[in-house]
């Protein structure tokens, strides 16, 4: 494709014609070719590595020159244990069943109908992410495994990083014999190229961001296209009456503190009445002696006295709201008044609390005695995940493969005819 960066109407154009020729392509390929694609990818990628760490130095640079905060930096960071980790998740998807054609459902109709519901590639895909590089093959693969061309577009601090990392993509495309199109990265920062994904129609069937707030919020209220996304990650977790100690102390350290800068990371702490001045009191004096700000509420001794406004934030830093709940209900409504439908944990030993945490909430993800830096796609199996979905249409909770299909129905007669 020749140099139309300085005109993105006709590149966005020319990249999306391209792609929805590559999907066509894609949506009858073999599973061998696109395994091989996904393995010669991840071959290409390691070969690559110093070249990858040299342009993600030139990202971090201009991420400090920026004023990028800590979290922030940390997604964008690259080492040769984080390459690792991103070649491990090419070949675990190369490795999982293809998604494409396989039978979900399958029966007989009196009326001389055989029909057959399969799943089938949405077509072609957007992503416009933040700062995150890893995301660059995350999507291409998962694009890929599904049948689905993918136009992305990463931050402008990773510029540099995704670059490298779509080259060793395109290595793998190239050497299984697939286009190239079929993964293709804006090769620009103009933030034009994003207006013009959101309203790319004709070539354009399904747009997921990956990002903050304000990206997210710009695509769901501008975008023409269909988006899977969340809009924050305001997770809670909430400690029952029934609560094992040792557990209870474990997962929420780890749920607040192993990394804050993602969407899993917990943002609330929720204490039944009856805990508050023994266990749940002993859970925020752990946080706060690990660097974790707690606003607590009223009952509890934390770092300062939360405000109104500490509920339903989303810190993706070391702060943490606590707050003490009357009970397992009070938690529900809690959440149901301040959460963001993403994830949230109840830590009980007792049956009970927890039918009535998993049936009284609707979030994407539910977890019992788990850490809620487990809500990743490659944490549920699915090798990675393209976004975490907070909808009620089509894909929730991690976006994976299987999710980047739709289904068609096949139905096969001997001669039947409608009287």
């Amino acid at each position: 494709m020749k140099d139309l960066s300085h005109d993105i109407p006709a590149l966005m154009r020319a990249m999306g014609e391209a792609a929805r020729a590559a999907a066509t392509v894609l949506a009858q390929a073999s599973a061998e070719r696109k395994h091989a694609a996904l393995i010669g990818a991840a071959e290409a990628l390691w070969r690559d590595r110093d070249a990858v760490l040299a342009a993600n130095a030139r990202d971090m640079e201009y991420g400090r020159d920026k004023g990028l905060s800590a979290a922030m930096m940390d997604r964008l960071r690259l080492d040769e244990d984080r390459i690792r980790d991103i070649v491990d998740s090419l070949r675990a998807i190369a490795e999982q069943p293809d998604p494409v054609g396989a039978v979900l459902a399958e029966w007989d109709r009196p009326n001389g109908l055989h029909i057959r519901r399969v799943r089938t590639p949405l077509g072609v895909v957007g992503v416009i992410y933040e700062s995150r590089p890893n995301v660059t093959a995350d999507a291409g693969a998962l694009c890929l495994k599904s049948g689905n061309a993918v136009i992305l577009r990463g931050g402008s601090e990773g510029f540099h990083s995704s670059r490298s990392i779509h080259a060793a993509m395109v290595a793998g495309l190239e050497a299984a014999g697939l286009p190239a199109e079929a993964i293709q990265l804006v090769p620009t920062r103009d933030r034009a190229a994003v207006q013009a994904m959101l309203t790319a129609t004709d070539h354009i069937d399904v747009i997921v961001p990956r990002g903050g707030k304000g990206l997210v919020g710009l695509v769901q209220r501008e975008a023409r296209v269909p988006v899977f996304a969340h809009l924050e990650g305001i997770v809670h977790v909430y400690l029952d009456a029934s609560a094992d100690p040792e557990k209870a102390r474990a997962i929420v350290l780890n749920a607040k503190t192993r990394r804050t800068g993602i969407c899993g990371s917990a943002e609330c702490l929720l204490i039944h009445r009856d805990i508050a001045a023994g266990l749940g009191q002993q859970v925020c004096d752990m946080l706060m002696e690990a660097g974790v700000e707690v606003r607590a509420g009223a009952g509890l001794r934390g770092t300062r006295e939360a405000r109104e406004d500490d509920w339903g934030t989303e810190f993706l830093d070391m702060k943490i709201a606590a707050k003490v709940v009357e009970d397992v209900d009070d938690a529900i409504a809690h959440i149901r008044r301040y959460g963001s439908d993403h994830t949230d944990c109840i830590i009980a030993e007792d049956a009970a609390p927890v039918a009535r945490f998993f049936g009284g909430l609707d979030s994407a993800i539910l977890m019992h005695n788990a850490s809620t830096q487990f809500a990743d796609g490659a944490e549920f199996g699915m090798g990675a995940e393209i976004g975490i979905a907070t909808g009620k249409m089509h894909a929730r909770g991690p976006v994976g493969a299987e999710q980047l299909c739709s289904f068609k129905y096949l139905v096969t007669a001997d001669g039947a005819v409608r009287p």
